[in-house]
């Protein structure tokens, strides 16, 4: 089994950066793809980014096309997300999502682990 476990979250003000992490334990090499959601409250869980186990493909959701970054290094089991010029609409719990099956890494992309998730707070 896989372990998913994020940290980086916090409270940053519009126009600031955080980098995301989720750390992966147990067996972790069958891996394909990984990717991140976030949900604010009262809103439905979204896609974010996913990237395939080489990083060779990513997707980005429209709405942080050009701020955010998904990246992976596969060495130490980790995944990251780079968020830059981050705006007050961004606030939500963010979620880390791995997927042990291939599928294209693309707007359909969900994985069945998913980690606790880790907050992140724009304020304006």
């Amino acid at each position: 089994q896989t372990q998913l476990v994020e940290s980086g979250g916090g409270l940053v003000q519009a126009g600031g950066s955080l980098r995301l992490s989720c750390a992966a334990s147990g067996r972790t090499f069958s891996t394909y793809a990984a990717g991140w959601f976030r949900q604010a409250p009262g809103k439905e869980r979204e896609i974010v980014s996913a990237i395939s186990w080489s990083g060779d493909n990513t997707f980005y959701a429209d709405s942080v096309k050009g701020r955010f970054t998904i990246s992976r290094e596969n060495a130490k089991n980790t995944v990251y997300l780079q968020m830059n010029s981050l705006r007050p609409e961004d606030t939500a719990v963010y979620y880390c999502n791995a997927k042990t099956e291939w599928g294209p890494v693309e707007k359909t992309y969900r994985g069945d682990h998913w980690g606790e998730g880790t907050l992140v707070t724009v304020s304006s």
